[in-house]
């Protein structure tokens, strides 16, 4: 029975997608491994290390049909090592001298993390097509609501008026730069692993570098400068950056998630019918979406942060800090392609209230528009002046229960220098938003060259 929630088969859906899932799950992982081992026995063969006959009995064998969960569990229990239970049972299976040859002078980390770097490499394709996605769906919104009024708030209070499609494209311009982080680790993957007991490469003479060569060249993954066992950084940088993205899109739910509140109702997830917010208040419609990208963003925090202990490595192997990988790296790839998926989704269905957000302007009074006041007056009066006299103005009246602007048509200090067309312009709620359209033309640009180079570069 599982007892991780990944692994649930009523929950697990909400915590990993099926795409990671078809990576990480324990078969098709073991899958991959026989895969490794067979592509390392062609590529012995060729180097004349292993007799060429045996290749296609051992490619035949290394199959997951042909064997037992059941008995590689046991092979394990009984042996205590990583893959001698999976040798034996590969042995088992073959016929002639084919068995005698699986495995030839490799170590587990060999095959362990070479599967990894496959396995990375597709973890990688997968969250940068979503994170492109998710841009393009972004960017669109942006555009659609470039001019639509909203509060902007600062220490969770009203500040000044900005637009929704100004906060959408910092969002926009944060996920391109997650995006790039992403290109620029592409370059780091892909190194496979082929070292031996201490990674010098001594059990397979001085056919070691050509036999990477042609080893990795099956498994489209480059031979690495040197060895990489105690050398973890490239696996903990592709977390982090997971991380880093996971966080991204935890503040994006998080935003929603307080936007929904009624109170504010401005922006809402889009309602799917017959989804249930509550079992005991049925008309409860809740953010489902956008909180439970808080709770995998969590994990996956933890998750790299536990990681990166295991940089520090002691001599030339560490199976404390090599195998806690295997703990780590398959859940957060795991649960960070559920976070992206749902971000689409949540993403792609928003339900935008342009009145629930001119209401949230009204219900200011006008003191969001303080600023522009000041400022005007200050050109007439000098700004530390204007800044006391709208600071007074706006004190007595919110004490007052007033408006601002009833408050500041009365100040003969104001409409000594601003007249009365000047105030009502400076207390229109969609002319005073400052530069957040022209930002949002500006993110428009920038993005559509950007994804532009993305296509070239593929």
């Amino acid at each position: 029975m599982p007892t991780h929630i990944i692994d649930s088969e009523i929950y697990g859906s909400a915590w990993g997608s099926d795409e990671m899932r078809a990576i990480f799950d324990e078969t098709p992982r073991t899958q991959g491994w026989l895969d490794v081992i067979a592509a390392l026995a062609e590529a012995q063969a060729e180097v004349g290390l292993i007799p060429a006959e045996v290749v296609p009995e051992i490619r035949r064998v290394c199959n997951m049909e042909l064997l037992s969960m059941e008995a590689l569990g046991q092979g394990y229990r009984d042996t205590g090592h990583s893959t001698l239970g999976l040798i034996r049972e590969l042995k088992k299976l073959s016929q002639g001298q084919a068995g005698e040859w699986i495995y030839y002078g490799a170590t587990v980390q060999d095959i362990v993390d070479t599967w990894t770097a496959m396995a990375l490499l597709k973890a990688w394709a997968i969250a940068l097509r979503d994170l492109r996605e998710i841009e393009e769906i972004l960017l669109k919104l942006a555009q659609t609501h470039r001019n639509t009024p909203m509060p902007g708030r600062t220490h969770a209070q009203p500040g000044l008026p900005i637009t929704f499609g100004f906060k959408v494209a910092i969002w926009v311009r944060e996920i391109r730069r997650h995006i790039e982080r992403m290109k620029a680790l592409r370059g780091r993957l892909g190194e496979g692993q082929l070292a031996g007991g201490v990674g010098s490469l001594s059990s397979f003479g001085n056919k070691g570098f050509e036999l990477q060569e042609k080893f990795f060249a099956k498994l489209g993954l480059r031979p690495p400068d040197i060895t990489w066992n105690t050398a973890r950084d490239t696996q903990v940088e592709f977390m982090n950056l997971l991380a880093m993205i996971g966080a991204t899109f935890d503040k994006i739910g998080h935003e929603i998630y307080t936007l929904q509140r009624p109170e504010m109702g401005e922006v809402r997830e889009g309602f799917v019918r017959g989804v249930v917010g509550s079992i005991t208040m049925p008309h409860k419609r809740n953010p489902e979406i956008a909180e439970h990208l808080g709770s995998l963003a969590r994990l996956i925090r933890h998750n790299a942060a536990c990681l990166a202990e295991n940089l520090v490595h002691d001599h030339e192997r560490d199976g404390r800090s090599w195998k806690a990988e295997w703990a780590l790296i398959g859940p957060t790839c795991m649960m960070a392609g559920s976070l992206l998926r749902l971000s689409k989704v949540m993403c792609a269905n928003l339900d935008v209230d342009e009145a629930g957000m001119m209401a949230g302007l009204e219900r200011t009074r006008g003191y969001v528009l303080s600023e522009g006041v000041m400022l005007a007056l200050a050109q007439k009066v000098g700004k530390q002046t204007a800044h006391d006299i709208v600071y007074e103005t706006s004190m007595a009246a919110f004490e007052a229960d007033r408006p601002l602007k009833d408050a500041v048509l009365e100040n003969e200090q104001i409409t000594a220098h601003l007249s009365v067309d000047e105030i009502e312009t400076l207390f229109d709620y969609r002319r005073q938003v400052g530069l957040c359209p022209e930002f949002v033309d500006r993110v428009a640009e920038l993005t559509r060259a950007d994804r532009e180079q993305d296509e070239a570069l593929q």
